[in-house]
């Protein structure tokens, strides 16, 4: 798959990934707080998510620069850092001093956050591409480092659900053994990949010769379909899970299960863990099957489980299984078959990002890098999607009704693969 020399620059970048989901998918957990302590609807209790991912298209082209100006190595070391402060700012919220100002306190420590993840994304993707030598191998090494994305994101939700327990009574202090974990893993990891040699991709030397290059990312038709691509599939991806979550737990009279918020917490933590099987199946079999076979099926799959969930009669319910990490025991609980579809949608999620990403920078050269930062501009599609799908929900006063957004955004990831991931423009230089 790799040279053995690439082995610890590989394990480094899997890390990487793993960091990226925790944090990140604390937004939605941390939303079932931002409604009871702040009294917030559900298109404002998604602030964390808007803050995190918009903090995208501001980051990501910067992030793009800076991996061409200061290498992987140093960009990656000031993300941890810009992520040390991120968290730190959001566990201040919590704190009973700045209670009058908690909510924008948080707004901008999820901000901040999403400057970090922003610039880990934009390091992690094209490296674990060009150390897999790209093509079959590199979307393989991305789908593996998506296995322990998703089992970061699953412990996620199952530490988060045990923190927060009953949701009427949930407050951001609640989550601070969780933000104190995501500071350590940024400290420990400063320490880590300060240590570790890793190589840098030869970048490409710029003679300045007074003309300006008539090219760039964006004249590769492949990759300006595939960039919106992303910001749709984030609609998926982060859009399922949240309003599975906001839906269980919201009381009958405002359109939910009432749920209590710890068991939900265990049965959203089964979408990530679909999504780590998911990718755990992609990265073995992604040095045979072709980014655009994989994405094919899973955009088509998709649409049938969405619609399903839609539709299904909420009456017919099924039994789904949670882990009770705690107590090491195995949990059921009775939820519409609806969800459960909704839950499975997590294994066609699971090898989106590294297939889109894969068919979307494909023949890109020496844009590549520049082309990595644009592509991590357009996650703030999760802020834009997921923020459709809550004033949808609003103003409907339905959550399934809400999954039209989804729903649109896997047809258009259908269309990429089908037909907007064929590279036109192979007459450009890209050496």
């Amino acid at each position: 798959m790799a040279k053995n020399k690439n082995l610890l620059p590989i394990l480094v970048m899997i890390a990487l990934f793993a960091m990226i989901a925790f944090v990140t998918n604390l937004c939605s957990p941390m939303a079932v707080i931002v409604k009871n302590q702040f009294g917030a609807s559900n298109l404002e209790s998604q602030i964390g998510n808007y803050g995190n991912f918009i903090a995208y298209l501001l980051m990501g082209i910067p992030a793009g620069m800076l991996l061409k100006r200061i290498g992987y190595k140093k960009t990656a070391l000031l993300a941890l850092v810009v992520g040390f402060v991120g968290v730190f700012i959001q566990y201040m919220s919590g704190w009973e001093s700045l209670e009058h100002c908690a909510f924008a306190v948080y707004l901008v420590g999820a901000f901040i956050g999403g400057f970090c993840m922003c610039m880990l994304n934009t390091v992690v993707n094209p490296m674990l591409n060009i150390l897999g030598g790209g093509g079959n191998k590199g979307n393989q090494l991305i789908q593996i480092g998506g296995v322990f994305n998703s089992a970061a994101a699953v412990a996620v939700y199952i530490l988060m659900g045990a923190l927060i327990g009953d949701a009427a009574k949930a407050h951001v202090a609640d989550a601070t053994p969780a933000l104190f974990i995501a500071m350590a893993v940024f400290a420990v990891a400063f320490v880590v990949i300060s240590f570790t040699k890793i190589d840098e991709p030869q970048q490409t030397v710029e003679v300045k010769t007074g003309e300006k290059d008539k090219y760039s990312a964006f004249s590769f038709r492949h990759f300006k379909l595939g960039i919106l691509a992303i910001f749709l599939y984030m609609g998926i991806e982060v859009g399922t899970p949240t309003y599975i979550l906001q839906y269980l737990t919201a009381l009958p009279e405002a359109g939910g299960m009432g749920m209590d918020a710890g068991i939900v917490g265990l049965i959203v933590a089964v979408y990530w863990l679909m999504m780590l099987v998911g990718r755990f199946v992609g990265g073995a079999i992604g040095g045979k099957v072709s980014s655009r076979a994989m994405i094919t099926v899973a955009s088509a799959v998709s649409i049938l489980l969405i619609a399903f969930g839609m539709f299904a009669p909420t009456t017919a319910t099924v039994n789904i299984p949670g882990v009770d990490w705690a107590n090491l025991s195995l949990i059921w609980a009775e939820v519409p078959v609806g969800i459960f579809a909704f839950i499975l949608v997590g294994l066609c999620t699971s090898v989106m990002w590294g297939g889109i990403f894969n068919m979307a920078v494909e023949g890109l050269g020496k844009y590549t890098a520049i082309a990595s930062g644009a592509f991590m501009t357009m996650v703030f599609g999760c802020a834009v999607m997921v923020a459709i799908q809550a004033w949808i929900a609003d103003l409907t006063g339905s959550y399934l009704i809400s999954y039209f957004v989804p729903l649109g955004c896997a047809a258009y990831i259908l269309f990429y693969a089908l037909v907007g991931s064929k590279n036109v423009n192979k007459d450009i230089p890209v050496e």
